[in-house]
């Protein structure tokens, strides 16, 4: 076993997870040397064709990833392992928080062709497709942007990639739908948390009208020009909003995941064309994360 490679422990986690047929007709064989292989590009971000030769062919691992990638098997995976967390009591719902990070795009992400090709065996496009392939344009070059719900362990609920300069706020929404881990005894996927914290810039009256309507506690400052906006209208400019401190220390649960993360250079510098294949990047180092103990 290679530095960063599964361990026996994590496999244990992972196995029953993993799809057994590969769509063909027949079945896969192990997959713990390609997801390693995967691995290794993402704590590294070296180039596939430059993996070493102990992981096989790099076509083959990089053509798992991306047919994972597209067809949602990572995603899946997620919300399991997620699920066999929640049945653990690993998950602290009692506060989760919502932050993002901007992710430098290597010049090797851009250029991406306007329709994505087909997969082997498969017809039409990949789902997620984007014709922006969430990457944006600005003074620094092109950036992509990570906008994520972390628990209070420290690990990714759920996540939204859009390009580089779109706006906090509008992802809240969005990425809370996004939550939804499944129960192993039956009935509807959790995806309410009992109290949700962010910084100034998820501060909106939508955001709060939408986390009343779902009975979700937050905690949220809100900026001085909104706070002398409602001042101004009087009555009719609404109550206060509650801010507590020190519920709002714990939003630092969010930034300590995001830097968990960011160890994965191939998450912390995307190298992807696609905008799916970099979700299902992400996806996979959230699942290494959640396969780890603690």
């Amino acid at each position: 076993m290679g530095r960063g490679d599964l361990t026996d422990e994590e496999w244990v986690r992972l196995e029953p997870h993993l799809p057994k047929n590969s769509g063909r007709g027949g079945r896969w064989q192990c997959h713990r040397g390609v997801i390693n292989g995967i691995l290794f590009r993402q704590r590294t971000g070296l180039p596939w064709r430059d993996l070493p030769a102990r992981f096989g062919s790099w076509k083959t691992v990089h053509d798992r990833h991306r047919r994972w990638s597209a067809d949602g098997t990572w995603e899946r995976v997620l919300q399991a392992i997620q699920a066999d967390a929640d049945a653990e009591g690993r998950i602290d719902w009692s506060m989760v928080s919502v932050d993002s990070t901007s992710c430098r795009a290597h010049h090797h992400a851009a250029g991406a062709r306007s329709r994505p090709p087909k997969l082997p065996g498969r017809h039409g496009s990949p789902p997620r497709h984007r014709l922006d392939e969430a990457l944006g344009r600005s003074r620094g070059g092109l950036t992509c942007k990570i906008h994520l719900v972390g628990e209070g362990g420290c690990r990714p609920l759920a996540f939204v990639i859009t390009p580089g300069q779109w706006g906090d706020a509008p992802q809240l929404i969005p990425v809370l739908e996004q939550i939804k881990v499944p129960r192993p005894a039956g009935g509807r996927p959790r995806t309410r948390p009992d109290h949700l914290g962010g910084d100034k810039a998820y501060s909106s009256r939508a955001n709060r009208r939408y986390l009343r309507r779902r009975q979700i506690k937050h905690t949220i400052p809100e900026p001085r020009d909104q706070r002398a906006n409602r001042r101004r209208r009087g009555n009719r400019g609404g109550r206060p909003t509650a801010f507590n401190s020190e519920i709002y220390r714990r939003r630092n649960e969010v930034e300590r995941a995001i830097n968990r993360l960011k160890t994965f250079r191939a998450v912390a510098t995307r190298y992807d064309k696609r905008a799916y294949v970099f979700h299902g990047t992400v996806t996979l180092a959230s699942i290494r994360l959640w396969l780890r103990p603690g």
